[in-house]
């Protein structure tokens, strides 16, 4: 998961651009970038780092135009290295600059096209970099005279047609635009949004709705499916179909990735996580109708909105067991095991009074690989709870996923080939609950017919996009913590 936004404005853009990463700054803490057009000059700085540390006062100052995008990168499998901090730019055609959050599952398989048939290099092991390879060949075959917005758009669904996985990416096209478009499935999230200036209408696109708020832009709708957009350097918006629709936006967006204050696919995170600790109350009143919890309490952050209307629905009360240090990155997107192991400690501290001789339920968003779980379970333990019960708000994560978030090898996923009372030993708890799948799609969907399936690959093994043979085989020779420390190791 990676955050992109682009803007097309009336003044310089690069504030704007910056206090958008900040927010999205969740869907990546591994590097930073952004990128601007200021006439015929393409200005682009990006490094590893926070948002905060990669931009300095010279940098912005030196970062001018009325139309720019930014990019905050999550390390997915492969493209761990300084080099790959996005976005990526090419000369030709015309001068294009790229930021993606997603993943291409034919990534290996395009990058032998374009050096072979398009004679095109691909510098890094970054399939963001092969994404706009792709995108600037199927450009540069189009009209070059005179290149038109319908041009454009049949470059994108060129790109559609070549490329399978989930990806949202913005470009900048030099003497033209800002572009941007969304896979077929519409895995990865885009929205769309516009403000009213005294010079005239601004527009903007953005990973979350969140990024579009605090910069005062109005929320007009999500980028669809296999959509693209167009915003000319004249100010004027196009947009086009360039591929038939089959959605499936991907679901652990409203479980974990997305922040609660932000609107995807017009359905709100934290209603969707409410909803959530609801039907999860309701499976453990199924379960356990004679129950015995003296609290609820949630593993902060993200799991407070379920957890809060779940104790209300069991008629225990909630409380703050755990404090947590805001100066502690997430622990999901810990480049490593050791790394992760030792964060969790640093992160979370628990307040002793609250769970003295207490039988309580802890409330998560997931259990990915149970590390970050166990400890937590032996945190409660130490600080003196007589039992300690732990729910999840989604099923069992048994699969990779492949669309852009890059969980560990499913040899690391704690409940892969395990039942789940063996992967209550494993945790060491006194009673785990999972979400029942069923239920957190109708939590998330809300009734909402127009979005008929969601992408559950890492909970089903189902994957909306099909994937080649081998790949997840493969996928596992690069996912482990081994694999990626001897990649840290020789760069």
């Amino acid at each position: 998961m990676c955050g992109i936004i682009g803007i097309m404005g009336k003044s310089d853009v690069a504030g704007a651009l910056y206090d958008g990463l900040t927010v999205l700054q969740h869907r990546g803490q591994d590097a930073a970038g952004i990128a601007t057009v200021d006439g015929s000059r393409l200005r682009l700085h990006k490094a590893n780092g926070l948002v905060r540390d990669v931009f300095g006062p010279v940098d912005m100052a030196r970062l001018t135009g009325h139309a720019g995008i930014g990019h905050c990168r999550y390390p997915t499998a492969g493209a761990e290295n300084a080099e790959e901090a996005q976005p990526f730019y090419v000369n030709s055609p015309y001068g294009i600059a790229l930021g993606h959050n997603g993943n291409l599952t034919n990534a290996d398989a395009i990058r032998g096209q374009l050096f072979e048939e398009d004679r095109r290099h691909i510098n890094t092991s970054s399939d963001s970099e092969v994404l706009l390879n792709v995108f600037a060949h199927e450009l540069a075959i189009q009209d070059r005279m005179r290149l038109t917005p319908e041009h454009i758009f049949k470059a994108v669904g060129a790109v559609h047609a070549r490329c399978k996985g989930g990806y949202a990416a913005v470009a900048l096209l030099l003497g033209h635009g800002l572009v941007a478009f969304r896979d077929p499935h519409g895995i990865r999230p885009l929205v769309l949004g516009q403000r009213w200036t005294a010079q005239g209408m601004e527009y903007a696109v953005a990973s979350e709705s969140v990024a579009l708020d605090i910069l005062g832009f109005e929320l007009l709708r999500d980028v669809a499916p296999g959509e693209a957009v167009l915003i000319g350097f004249d100010g004027v918006l196009h947009h086009r179909q360039c591929a038939e629709a089959t959605p499936a936006p991907c679901i652990f967006e409203y479980v974990y990735l997305a922040r609660p204050d932000s609107i995807i696919e017009g359905i709100s995170v934290y209603q969707a996580r409410v909803r959530m600790g609801e039907v999860l109350a309701r499976r453990i009143q199924s379960l356990r109708p004679d129950h015995d919890i003296d609290v609820v309490m949630p593993i902060p952050d993200t799991a407070r909105s379920a957890a809060l209307v779940l104790a209300a629905a069991l008629g225990v009360p909630f409380r703050e067991g755990f404090v947590k240090n805001r100066y502690i990155g997430r622990t999901f997107i810990m480049p490593g095991q050791t790394e992760r192991a030792k964060s969790v400690r640093r992160k979370l501290n628990a307040i002793g009074q609250e769970f003295r001789d207490k039988v309580v339920l802890l409330v998560d968003d997931s259990i990915v690989r149970g590390t970050t779980s166990k400890q937590i379970i032996q945190m409660a333990r130490d600080a003196g709870a007589r039992k300690v019960y732990f729910a999840s708000a989604a099923p069992p994560v048994r699969h990779p996923n492949v669309y852009g978030i890059d969980m560990p090898s499913a040899l690391e996923l704690i409940a892969n080939g395990r039942t789940e009372e063996q992967v209550q030993t494993l945790l060491g708890a006194d009673w785990l609950v999972y979400q029942g799948l069923d239920d957190l799609v109708d939590a998330v969907r809300d009734g909402r017919a127009d979005i008929p399936r969601f992408d559950t690959s890492c909970f089903s093994g189902e994957y909306v996009t099909g994937l080649e043979t081998n790949y997840l085989r493969d996928l596992e020779l690069i996912r482990s913590d081994e694999a990626k420390q001897a990649r840290r190791l020789a760069s």
